[in-house]
C-alpha cells in the first residue's frame, strides 16, 4: 500500500475562523471554526482532491517535489524606512 504526504497550512483568518491549503494541490482549500476542525476538513478536501486528479486521469503531486524556504528582507529591502 502506497502513502501520500501533504504538506498542509493552517492560519488564523479576519473572521476568527482558521483557514487550510494544501500547497500541492492548487485550490485545495478549507475552513474551519478550530485548528482541529480544519484539519479534519482539510483531510476530506485532500480527499476529495485527489480522486478528481485520478477521475481526469493526472497525477498527484509528490511532496518531494516541492522545495519550501523562508525568506527574509530587511525593512530597507522593502522600502519601508
Amino acid at each position: 500500500m502506497k502513502n501520500y504526504t501533504f504538506r498542509v497550512i493552517i492560519e488564523p483568518d479576519e473572521k476568527n475562523t482558521f483557514h487550510g491549503f494544501v500547497p500541492s494541490l492548487p485550490g485545495c482549500h478549507t475552513w474551519g471554526y478550530s485548528i482541529e476542525e480544519t484539519r479534519k476538513n482539510l483531510k476530506e478536501a485532500i480527499k476529495c482532491h485527489v480522486q478528481g486528479l485520478l477521475k481526469d486521469k493526472q497525477s498527484i503531486p509528490r511532496a518531494d517535489e516541492a522545495m519550501e524556504l523562508i525568506q527574509t528582507f530587511t525593512k530597507q529591502e522593502l522600502a519601508l524606512a
